[in-house]
């Protein structure tokens, strides 16, 4: 068997960045302890494990070991003090770091991004390592934000220009479709210096399958592989061009007495051939509803939750009086891109657009998203259907 240098082994591994946690428990003293650890990993969905790999010849894991349960604490962006703090040895770790205790015993740091909350399921031997395999007791996102990563030797962000949902099955068929837009969507959020989205209708439910940029003043990219509730306003260029069938099913979905604005809504699309919405704290407040849903298998009680948000939205959506004001807040700007029988296949949206923008500016944002609809539309060899 060949011999490695352990530095080439090490320069060579570095290539390959990781996400960076803190793996904490409560020691049998009540005393919290905790340990930075770059090789956590997922094992199985069914049962939930989760590992990471100690060094054995780590101080602090006979105390995780001891205690049977522990934390895993995925760390943000801004927390490099944090893991170098559960990376010293001979300190109190947890000195001016706030955090609370789990009904496991295990802390939870304040500002991670997520935590997972484990029992010690078995623990294998590896070399100069154990891995260290953990059964979930239960989980969940406590601060949406860009996670800390290690990669050759240092700590940095991941800043992501440009992600793609990952190929489930009701959305492979559509992902060459993004593959083909992705660079129009790239230079659009390059040129105006925002967040630019490809959303699809899948399966009744919105699907945003990429985004590429960031928008203004929101630390975190848009989750690609979110679904979204299909209830009116939302994805009305969807339905915008259809026929009568799919409008009346949309619209079902809404409450009675707002049918009629909703019809109206449409008929104002279809017209300009775009859609707007307008910056408020309702908007606000279904990003953050959004943000908070888990990407596969949202309970009910969670949909209902966005999809009362959604009801608040009123008449932010495709404002009638384009030109009564000085300026707009505009929370987004969507585009329909066509297939090759006429129907929308994918919306381009954007987002991070600057607070206030007077009437020039929004047509300026719009005629940059016409062009690159109509880039992708024909890469796609789709057409804009013939409107009377």
């Amino acid at each position: 068997m060949s011999t490695f240098d352990p530095k080439q082994f090490r320069q060579v591994l570095g290539h390959y960045p990781t996400g960076v946690t803190v793996i904490t428990a409560c020691g049998d003293d009540g005393v919290p302890v905790g340990m930075a650890v770059g090789s956590f990993t997922s094992v199985s969905l069914d049962p939930p494990l989760v590992a990471f790999f100690p060094d054995k010849s780590s101080t602090t894991f006979p105390k995780i070991r001891a205690a049977g349960a522990f934390c895993v604490n995925v760390l943000a962006a801004d927390q490099e003090h944090v893991c170098r703090a559960m990376a010293a040895k001979g300190a109190d770790k947890f000195a001016g770091i706030p955090w609370r205790r789990l009904p496991s015993g295990a802390p939870v740091l304040d500002g991670a991004v997520a935590w997972i909350d484990c029992e010690l399921d078995v623990l294998h031997e590896a070399g100069d390592h154990y891995i260290a395999v953990g059964r979930v007791r239960g989980l969940d996102i406590a601060r949406p934000s860009l996670p800390l990563v290690f990669f050759q030797g240092g700590y940095g962000r991941f800043a992501p220009m440009s992600l793609t949902a990952p190929a489930e099955p009701d959305l492979a068929e559509l992902l060459w479709q993004v593959d083909l837009a992705r660079p129009t969507m790239e230079q659009v959020a390059a040129d105006l210096g925002v967040e630019c989205l490809a959303t699809a209708l899948v399966g009744g439910e919105l699907a945003i399958l990429a985004c590429t940029g960031r928008p203004n003043g929101r630390s975190v990219p848009t989750r690609v592989g979110q679904r979204i509730p299909f209830v009116p306003p939302l994805g009305g260029p969807f339905v915008a061009w259809a026929g009568e069938a799919a409008v009346a099913e949309w619209l079902a979905r809404a409450a009675p007495s707002d049918v009629r604005r909703h019809r109206e809504v449409l008929a104002r699309v279809q017209e300009r051939g775009w859609s707007l919405g307008l910056g408020s704290a309702s908007h606000r407040e279904l990003e953050v509803a959004l943000a908070l849903l888990p990407l596969r298998g949202p309970r009910e009680q969670e949909w209902q939750h966005v999809r009362r948000v959604v009801d608040r939205l009123g008449g932010e959506y495709e404002p009638e009086d384009l030109g009564a004001r000085a300026t707009y807040q505009v929370r987004n700007l969507n585009v329909p891109v066509f297939g090759p029988d006429g129907d929308v296949v994918l919306l381009l949206s954007i987002y991070g657009l600057p607070h206030e923008s007077a009437l020039a500016d929004v047509y300026r944002y719009r005629d940059r998203m016409l062009l690159a609809a109509e880039a992708v539309t024909a890469a796609l060899g789709g057409r804009r259907p013939v409107t009377a």
